[in-house]
């Protein structure tokens, strides 16, 4: 399945820079995502929110896919676990969680410089999420530091709606990196079409502007591991929390809440 739209190539650049874009892989599925995301939005879970910052308005929302009926078609009968496998190199694709993100017209806030992996559980060579926009995206696009995926040290996590520290023991951290004043950074950034996707690794820094356009930037992410994915304590609340899981260090995330969806 994954060989429709993905090669070799890919596959060399995601272990090289982290990312990649993949033109037209869920073409097909934009009207069923568009349908989840409006549902979703609708149907709101406990940890949604809006973020404000001048005009306009930043929704995000997670861990929703099982009680969204287009979410849970995606994940299970779409190319993505099988993409996800051949990009993490992996025998198996694993779901972890959804995220929708969707920036109003004219909204000012930016998504901040950061990495996945901080605020997760998880950790593990083999990681991917998918950026899935269902709307064209060019200034608003996601923005990607190439290679950030194998820095030895993980950037400081923030809250997204106060730029606070995540967690405490800030020198622990990489300060919030600032590539557009540091040329010693490579920022990868593809202008999409609906249906396009960025894969990235859970450790590659990325952010995005805010949506100055006067249309919406709809996106859907899905976030996978691999065969070497293991739980992890961090210092605090990870996002997401999944109170009661019950895992202790070292072991695999448990399959009955994060289901294998591909297995070679």
């Amino acid at each position: 399945m994954a060989s429709q739209h993905i090669d070799a190539q890919t596959i060399a650049d995601y272990q090289r820079d982290g990312a990649v874009c993949i033109r037209g892989a869920f073409k097909g599925w934009v009207d069923t995502i568009a349908a989840g995301i409006e549902r979703n939005m609708q149907n709101r879970s406990a940890t949604a929110s809006d973020i404000a910052n001048g005009r306009g308005s930043f929704f995000d929302d997670y861990c929703n896919w099982e009680r969204i009926p287009e979410f849970v078609e995606v994940v299970r009968e779409s190319p993505a676990a099988a993409i996800a496998a051949a990009v993490m190199q992996s025998r198996s694709a694993q779901f972890f969680h959804d995220h929708v993100l969707v920036k109003e017209p004219g909204t000012q806030k930016p998504t901040p410089w950061h990495q996945d992996i901080p605020y997760y559980f998880v950790d593990g060579r083999q990681t991917v999420s998918f950026w899935i926009p269902i709307d064209p995206v060019k200034e608003a696009t996601l923005r990607l530091i190439a290679g950030s995926h194998k820095w030895d040290k993980m950037i400081l996590p923030v809250r997204w709606l106060d730029d606070s520290n995540f967690y405490a023991g800030e020198s622990d951290y990489l300060p919030v990196p600032d590539p557009d004043n540091d040329p010693t950074l490579k920022v990868l950034e593809w202008e999409m079409e609906p249906g396009d996707a960025i894969l990235f690794d859970f450790r590659t820094a990325h952010g995005a502007r805010g949506n100055m356009t006067p249309a919406r930037r709809r996106a859907l992410s899905l976030r996978w591991v691999g065969d070497d994915a293991r739980y992890v304590e961090r210092p605090g609340r990870t996002s997401p929390p999944y109170p009661g899981h019950d895992m202790k260090p070292g072991q695999k995330l448990r399959e009955d809440w994060f289901p294998v969806v591909f297995q070679s």
